[in-house]
């Protein structure tokens, strides 16, 4: 979770939205990214499609053994990609701010486990407050 929320805070860094996340694979981080939505003036770039995006072209069974860890619940888009992938478990930094498809991915037989950590809670809370805005824009508000 350290490598989702150190994107987190590179994005907020940037002038975006601070989500973050990280693929790990056998212990070891493979990809990591952040919303780049403002950034990029992209209409897809959120943190999970970013780490994928930056782990790049692998056999499916990289993709079936690895976990995903992001800053925040999933929305409906990174969670069809978990599932396109296969990712079997995805690691929740906070979901008290937005709930995206967690049922959906356990449906699915994906485990979620939400941790409801403090710093994820905090910065999307803050960035939430300042700029409601493109929170609106990034959720389809």
């Amino acid at each position: 979770m350290e490598a989702a929320i150190e994107e987190a805070q590179q994005g907020l860094n940037e002038g975006g939205i601070p989500i973050g996340s990280a693929i790990v694979n056998a212990g070891r981080v493979i990809g990591r990214g952040h919303n780049r939505r403002v950034q990029r003036g992209s209409s897809v770039l959120h943190g999970e499609m970013d780490a994928l995006e930056n782990v790049g072209r692998q056999p499916a069974a990289i993709y079936r053994q690895s976990v995903l860890y992001t800053t925040l619940s999933p929305c409906a888009m990174c969670s069809g990609a978990i599932l396109l992938y296969g990712i079997p478990r995805v690691i929740v930094g906070e979901n008290q701010t937005f709930l995206g498809e967690e049922e959906l991915l356990r449906s699915r037989g994906v485990t979620v486990h939400v941790l409801q950590d403090e710093t994820c809670i905090r910065l999307m809370r803050e960035f939430i407050a300042a700029h409601p805005e493109l929170w609106n824009e990034d959720i389809g508000v």
